[in-house]
C-alpha cells in the first residue's frame, strides 16, 4: 500500500509557485505530497501527480473543450465534478493523509468540492480569499477549516510565504497529530443526540445518563447544518445509535424556516438499521432571523423573540398534522422499529402551560396523526409530562439502553 500524503488540489497553471512553496515547506516538515492540478487554460508551472486532462476527463469533457467554449463558470464546475471523483478514487487507495486548496472563488469551490468527498477526521484546509465571508457553501457538514488569506494567492511576498507557511505548519500538525501514539482510540459506542436551547434540560440529562452507562455522546445543535451532520455520521458509520430528541429542522423544512436539514432528514437512521430514540422536541416552532426577516406571508401568525437575531413562529395546527404524517412515512422505513415517545405536556420550554407557545391542539393532532400513521410494529410511547420532566429524560434514555443492549453487539 501506498504511504499516506497530503494531497494539494490547485490551479498549477496560475498558481503553481503558491503550491509549490506550500508542498516544499511540507516535505522539509516529513509530509509526503500529492499534486492534483485543475488549471484549464496554460501548461501547469510545476510537475501534478493528476494532470487537470485527467481531471476534465473524469467530468466527462477534455481541456480542448472547456478552452473552446472559453466559459469560466462551465469549466469550474467540470472541473469541481472531476476532482471529487479523482478524491474517491485517492481516498479508496487510502493514501488521503490530509487535503489541501487554495484560491479565490474558483479555486475554493473547486477544493471545496474533493473536500465534500473526504470522510470526517481526514485534515481539510482551505486557504481562500472568500474565506472571512459566508463558508457555509463550502464547508456543508464537513470539518473543513478555513484560512482567510489577507491578500490575494498571486505570487511569494513577505506577508503571502507567512500565511502560506503557516497554512502548511497547521497541516502538517494535524497529520502528525492523527498518526502520533499520543491519542487514545477507544472502544465506546457512539451515540447522536439533537438538541436546541429549549429541550437543553432533556438532552443534558439523557446524556449524563448515557455517559454514566459508558457511551460516547454526540451532540448536534439542530440548526440545519447539525441535522445534516448526524446524519452524515450515521451515514458514514460513525454513529451507531440515536436519541433524535429534537426533530425541530422538520417543521422548518415544511415551513419554510432557515433551519432546515433538507428533505432526507431522520432517514440515516433508519436506513443503517441502528437503535434509535425519536421524539417531537421543538415542533412548535418555525426558526427566522431578525423580526424584518420573517416573510410577509406569516406576518399574522405567533411569534416569540428568542433573541435579537432568532425570531421563533409557532406551528399551527394544519402543520402539525403534516408534521405527524411526515415522521410516520420516514419512520416507517426504518429496518428495525425505533422508538417513539411523545410528552404530551409539551415539545419545548415554551409549549407548556402559560408560557408562550402554549399548544394544546396543535400538540393533540400532532400526537394523533402520528400515532394513526406509524406501522404497528413500532413502539408509540405517551407521557403526560413535557419533554423537559426528568421523567421523560429518563424514559428516554432507557428505552435507548435496551435498543442497544438488543441490537449492538
Amino acid at each position: 500500500m501506498e504511504s499516506k500524503k497530503v494531497i494539494l488540489i490547485g490551479s498549477f497553471d496560475t498558481k503553481g509557485t503558491e503550491f509549490e512553496f506550500v508542498k516544499d515547506t511540507l516535505e522539509r516538515l516529513g509530509i509526503e505530497t500529492y499534486l492534483v492540478d485543475i488549471g484549464v487554460l496554460n501548461t501547469p508551472q510545476i510537475q501534478p501527480d493528476i494532470p487537470s486532462s485527467e481531471v476534465a476527463k473524469l467530468a466527462g469533457t477534455t481541456l480542448e473543450v472547456l478552452r473552446q467554449d472559453n466559459d469560466r463558470g462551465k469549466a469550474v464546475s467540470a472541473m469541481a465534478e472531476g476532482v471529487a471523483k479523482v478524491m474517491e478514487q485517492l481516498i479508496h487507495k487510502g493514501i488521503v493523509a490530509g487535503v489541501i486548496g487554495m484560491g479565490g472563488t474558483a479555486g475554493t469551490t473547486v477544493g471545496a468540492s474533493a473536500m465534500k468527498v473526504v470522510p470526517i477526521g481526514i485534515p481539510k484546509l482551505l486557504v481562500s480569499t472568500v474565506a472571512s465571508g459566508n463558508t457555509r457553501p463550502y464547508v456543508g457538514v464537513k470539518d473543513v477549516t478555513m484560512m482567510y488569506s489577507v491578500i490575494d494567492i498571486a505570487g511569494i511576498n513577505k506577508l503571502s510565504s507567512r500565511i502560506l507557511s503557516n497554512a502548511a505548519y497547521a497541516m502538517a500538525g494535524m497529520v502528525k497529530g492523527i498518526y502520533s501514539e499520543s491519542i487514545e482510540q477507544d472502544d465506546k459506542i457512539t451515540i447522536g443526540m439533537t438538541m436546541f436551547g429549549v429541550t437543553t434540560p432533556c438532552v443534558t440529562k439523557v446524556r449524563e445518563i448515557l455517559e454514566e452507562q459508558g457511551y460516547d455522546i454526540l451532540v448536534f445543535h439542530a440548526t440545519g447544518t447539525g441535522g445534516l451532520a448526524m446524519e452524515e455520521l450515521i451515514d458514514g458509520g460513525f454513529i451507531k445509535a440515536v436519541a433524535d430528541i429534537t426533530t425541530t429542522e422538520l417543521a422548518d423544512e415544511l415551513v419554510g424556516g432557515i433551519f432546515t436539514a433538507g428533505p432526507t432528514r431522520l432517514e440515516a437512521a433508519g436506513k443503517a438499521g441502528i437503535p434509535q430514540v425519536v421524539s417531537v422536541g421543538a415542533l412548535d416552532m418555525v426558526n427566522f432571523g431578525t423580526p424584518d426577516s420573517v416573510p410577509v406571508q406569516f406576518k399574522n401568525r405567533k411569534f416569540y423573540q428568542h433573541n435579537p437575531t432568532t425570531t421563533l413562529m409557532r406551528t399551527t395546527t394544519d402543520e402539525n398534522r403534516k408534521l405527524g404524517e411526515i415522521i410516520a412515512i420516514k419512520l416507517n422505513q426504518a429496518i428495525i422499529p425505533p422508538i417513539v415517545i411523545f410528552p404530551k405536556g409539551g415539545v419545548s420550554l415554551i409549549d407548556q402551560e402559560g408560557q408562550a407557545f402554549e399548544g394544546v391542539e396543535q400538540r393533540e393532532v400532532l400526537y394523533s396523526t402520528l400515532k394513526e400513521n406509524l406501522r404497528p410494529d413500532i413502539p408509540f410511547i405517551e407521557t403526560e409530562k413535557d419533554i423537559n420532566d426528568e421523567s421523560v429524560a429518563e424514559l428516554i434514555a432507557s428505552k435507548l439502553l435496551s435498543s442497544l443492549r438488543e441490537t449492538v453487539k
